[in-house]
């Protein structure tokens, strides 16, 4: 802690006076009902939650995320998220009404709203245990992971105290104010880690190793990774950073926050609006600040510590206390904190673990209430009481974090969480799409999904490489077609797909029955569901929505038409920041103009969509 001064001490007590401050506040209302601690009583603003949404997903790893990646990949490697912006748009503009209408405590609860039969109930179950335990806690690991190496470099903490004061804090906090208390700590959260972020940013470009942002632009090392785009001549790198991510990734592959269709944290956000009008501005308002208004202070960042750290020998050398296994190149963001002056240093330091705590808080909520809500009450006891349920939340958010403080222990870096997590939800992400416009999806289809998406990715990720290294050298492995990661991709993406297409075909439709309450609670539409109302209309069953106008096609162009101003302003930043003033001004001009657009057609799409919100 030797890095803490008089001052800095003083910005991380106020931090977490105020912190504990929204616990104490939202602790009696947390326990009045499951729907309190888990939902916030489904009464949140859309700006709360857009705040608590992009507060989630600045956790702690991402800043060592985006550095692992401008490092090695340079700046264009970043599409390799960038590209999941179609997701969020298409979930924002034609989803998130869907959620809220369809009034669910999870997304896990779809399954058995959307599928009929044991099917349904076995998905439900499969996949709570499947997220719930799984994937939820491999996503804090990661983020416990990168608050270790953070910790353990700006503070010379070890792992185990990181994890024993880190994990405490948070799990406290969120085990007693529920998801109100998770909300409201995120709007505060997210301002503190972005005046962190811009203080780092600054700091960073002023080192005197760095000489300011036009000595750092122009070194040669860092002139080479400045391009928005990957070097075209370089097909390799335009496959694997452009064209698989923006052409193939962000439909087919299911990842955590940015899940085709909406799902887990996004899903838990909308479902706690006031209406569905406060869903869809939510998941606006996210898309916006996560890909337009934040990245760049990370990248700058980044590419400052080429210059300071250029390789992973000198991070080593400078920090011989961090175990081998645990140096990678996402370890060069906080490594750069410690040249932070007294004062900005603890800002930092607090924006840091600000964006820990928001992450984990929302993944044990999250976790718990899956849980809860989809195991527990669905399987054991379904006469669980009130007081019952939010006792076992609670217990279960202690649970779940010691889960992921121990899994934290065995990874190794940001990126390689990330690409697992990427692996094996490849091919899911064409069924999370269609399954809300398409009657002839089954339960089958989500099993057959998993069972083929699951394997491919632990082949892929565990096995290709020592068993093709068996029978050829390790020069032939690299240069084989089906080394390179995006290829891995496309090849799990058209397997699991055609699987699980051939599955649903082959295996009998739901109920009408079910499939008519989930219509009368969504007013689903479309062609994909003229089946189910021409039946009902034979059996003569009325089902309210049989003439509206599909709002779809709307939501489609409004997309399309978000993807080009959020990116438009993106580049436009960064332009600016590269010194292209003209470029910038235009690229941004073309942002506003094409945000004009836009909300032309949401007003068209608005009249066309009736608003029932519940």
């Amino acid at each position: 802690m030797s890095h803490l001064h008089a001052i800095d001490y003083a910005v991380l007590v106020v931090f977490f006076l105020i912190t504990l401050f929204i616990g104490w506040r939202t602790m009696r209302k947390a326990g009045q009902s499951s729907s309190e601690f888990f939902l916030s009583g489904r009464s949140t603003p859309w700006w709360l939650l857009g705040f608590s949404l992009v507060a989630t997903t600045f956790s702690a790893d991402t800043p060592n995320l985006v550095t692992d990646i401008v490092r090695q990949n340079g700046v264009a490697g970043n599409w390799v998220w960038w590209a999941f912006l179609p997701t969020g748009l298409t979930t924002v503009f034609i989803y998130a009404k869907l959620w809220r209408k369809l009034g669910v405590t999870t997304d896990i609860e779809f399954y058995e709203t959307r599928y009929s039969g044991k099917s349904g109930a076995f998905v439900r179950g499969f996949r709570t245990l499947y997220l719930g335990l799984l994937v939820n806690t491999l996503i804090m690991a990661s983020v416990t992971l990168a608050i270790i190496k953070i910790f353990g470099v700006m503070l010379g903490l070890s792992q185990f105290a990181t994890i024993l004061i880190a994990g405490s804090v948070t799990v406290i906090f969120t085990t007693v104010g529920g998801f109100s208390a998770v909300l409201w700590a995120d709007f505060v959260l997210f301002l503190v880690a972005m005046a962190g972020s811009i203080a780092a940013a600054i700091v960073a470009v002023r080192l005197p190793e760095v000489g300011g942002l036009s000595s750092l632009l122009s070194t040669p090392e860092v002139a080479s990774k400045l391009s928005f785009l990957p070097d075209f001549s370089d097909k390799s790198a335009v496959i694997t950073l452009l064209v698989v991510p923006l052409a193939v990734q962000w439909w087919s592959a299911w990842y955590p926050g940015a899940e085709p269709g909406g799902g887990s944290y996004t899903a838990q956000r909308m479902l706690a609006a006031k209406s569905p009008a406060h869903a869809v501005g939510a998941t606006l308002f996210f898309n916006v600040c996560h890909y337009a208004v934040r990245p760049w202070p990370w990248i700058l960042v980044a590419l400052a510590s080429i210059i300071v750290f250029p390789n992973l020998e000198s991070l080593q050398g400078t920090f011989p206390n961090i175990p081998a296994d645990k140096i990678g190149h996402d370890m060069a963001y906080p490594a750069m904190m410690t040249k932070l002056p007294a004062g900005i240093f603890g800002i930092v330091v607090a924006s840091l673990f600000a964006a820990y705590m928001s992450t984990i808080a929302t993944h044990l909520n999250l976790g718990s209430s899956y849980m809860v809500n989809d195991f527990y009450k669905r399987f054991v006891n379904k006469d669980a009481s009130e007081k019952q349920q939010v006792s076992l939340g609670r217990l279960w958010t202690v649970v779940l974090m010691v889960i992921a403080c121990v899994m934290a222990l065995f990874l190794e870096n940001a990126l390689g969480a990330f690409q697992i997590l990427l692996s094996i939800g490849a091919g899911t992400g064409l069924l999370f799409l269609l399954r809300w416009f398409w009657w002839r999806i089954n339960a089958y289809s989500e099993i057959a999904a998993m069972c083929f998406a699951f394997p491919i990715a632990c082949y892929f990720q565990l096995w290709h490489k020592n068993l093709c290294l068996h029978y050829m050298s390790a020069d032939a492995f690299d240069a084989s077609w089906l080394s390179n990661p995006s290829i891995q991709l496309v090849v799990s993406v058209a397997i699991t797909t055609v699987g699980w297409l051939l599955v649903t075909y082959l295996t009998p439709p739901d109920d009408k029955e079910t499939l008519r309450a989930f219509v009368r609670r969504t007013r689903a539409g479309g062609p994909g569901w003229k089946k189910v109302y021409d039946d009902a209309a034979t059996d003569g069953v009325e089902l309210e929505g049989a003439n509206d106008v599909w709002p779809v096609p709307y939501g489609v162009l409004c997309s399309v038409v978000g993807c080009v101003a959020i990116y438009a302003a993106l580049f436009g930043v960064g332009a600016l920041l590269y010194g292209e003033s003209a470029f910038g001004l235009l690229l941004i001009a073309g942002a506003v103009v094409a945000s004009i657009i836009l909300f032309a057609a949401w007003r068209k799409m608005e009249k066309l969509s009736p608003d029932d919100a519940i």
